[in-house]
């Protein structure tokens, strides 16, 4: 279980579910009908539209063979993951970025995730200490080093 939980951590049970019957060859309203499911339930399930309760996963895994609680795992999985990414504040502090940082576009239209590194890269580039530490509490320090460490590279390069 160990393995097929890590492998697919943080992935909607349901997509899992969708790799699985196709590894299978098995076509989803029969196998809904099955289990005694509706066959729209298990659509929404795999096109990642609604979560997977217990019950159903306990019948789809007895009757796929997988480890018992394995898709329980997954569902839990995901959901905390979907509960860190709304925690996570969508935007930087706006009153410790200026405006004037991001001349060249409207701050307010920025696709803070899309567009990170271009972010970073500026931030790094021409901002100062206070907005330097703002990137880097918003991205993390990790995400924040390893742009840093891809400018240094570009500039050695030249």
């Amino acid at each position: 279980m160990t393995s097929y939980t890590e492998k697919y951590r943080g992935i909607h049970p349901g997509r899992v579910l969708e790799r699985e019957f196709k590894k299978r060859s098995l076509k989803q309203r029969p196998f809904a009908l099955s289990i005694d499911e509706h066959p729209q339930t298990l659509n929404a399930i795999t096109k990642g539209r609604r979560g997977l309760n217990t019950a159903l996963a306990l019948k789809i895994e007895e009757k796929l063979g997988l480890e018992e609680g394995s898709l329980v795992l997954l569902q839990a999985f995901y959901d905390i993951k979907k509960e860190k990414e709304g925690q996570r504040s969508r935007t930087p502090n706006f009153k410790i970025l200026r405006k004037s940082l991001f001349w060249d576009t409207d701050i307010e239209s920025i696709d803070w995730d899309g567009q990170y590194k271009a972010v970073i890269r500026r931030v790094l580039e021409r901002g100062n200490v206070e907005e330097r530490e703002e990137i880097s509490r918003f991205y993390g320090d990790g995400k924040v080093t390893l742009i840093a460490k891809s400018i240094n590279k570009i500039a050695t390069s030249l």
